[in-house]
């Protein structure tokens, strides 16, 4: 469903501040795949996902999705394949829009646009049915402002919106870092029960080796913008956070320092 072949991405290439971002990264991801990336600062995480997602592109190297080579498109064009949650829950969601109107921008996604508008009765019920499961009581402020609900719904509401269109690949981008535990936990609850349900094909990076390990059937190591550990199956599930330090000290040659790591 995904895959990367060779990719390379150096920033400010021939200046004082020249940095390879990703180093010839390969990585190949199967339909359902629900993939955890982790890594230090400047290992290539979002690095990677932003290359997926075409916001800039790439020096070498090619990326498909679904059988497709999107390493030319545009990031809008290959938005029709892609669904993304990113860090800032400000960030998925019209703020100054209802929860009804997002959720029918969501659902119009790649459509022809036209001067027609409105949301459907009919919609508004589907709307509540796809709303009740997130347990939030969404359901019944279908008409609020966006703007005034928590972090913790609006990045839950980002995720219904990603996922409405079953995209072909589904990436979250560090989703649950600006949240509160508490809120965080659920956030990361609401987001296996999406990826399930709709069987996507997911790429999640996080800074929390706990959350790693605990989520997904794949864990996926990066360091120096290549892939140094790529964990599945019953292995996985026997993941400790000693085991994956010690896993990355003998991958990458040196100890983890990174604070933000070890402390989450």
């Amino acid at each position: 469903m995904l895959e990367l072949h060779q990719v390379c991405k150096t920033f400010n290439p021939g200046t004082v501040n020249e940095k390879t971002a990703l180093n010839h990264l390969s990585l190949t991801l199967e339909e359902g795949d629900f993939a955890t990336v982790i890594g230090g600062n400047g290992a290539g995480k979002s690095t990677m996902l932003n290359a997926i997602a075409g916001v800039w592109p790439v020096d070498e190297g090619s990326i498909r999705i679904g059988g497709v080579d999107v390493t030319d498109l545009t990031e809008y064009r290959r938005a029709l394949y892609l669904g993304r949650v990113f860090q800032d829950p400000m960030v998925g969601t019209a703020g100054d829009m209802t929860i009804e109107e997002n959720l029918a921008l969501a659902a119009r996604r790649g459509e022809k646009r036209t001067l027609r508008w409105g949301i459907r009765k009919g919609e508004r019920g589907q709307f509540k049915e796809l709303l009740k499961p997130l347990g939030l009581g969404l359901e019944d402020r279908l008409t609020a402002k966006v703007g005034l609900l928590s972090g913790g719904q609006r990045q839950a509401l980002t995720l219904l919106m990603a996922s409405l269109k079953k995209p072909r690949v589904l990436l979250l981008d560090e989703h649950t870092a600006a949240l509160d535990p508490k809120t965080a936990a659920k956030v990361l609850e609401i987001s296996d029960q999406i990826v399930e349900e709709h069987k996507l094909t997911t790429l999640m990076v996080t800074h929390n080796m706990k959350d790693a390990i605990a989520h997904g059937n794949r864990l996926i190591m990066l360091d120096a913008g290549r892939v140094i550990l790529d964990i599945s199956g019953e292995e996985k599930k026997k993941l400790t956070v000693p085991d994956l330090l010690a896993r990355f000290t003998k991958a990458s040659g040196e100890e983890m320092e990174n604070d933000r790591l070890l402390l989450a």
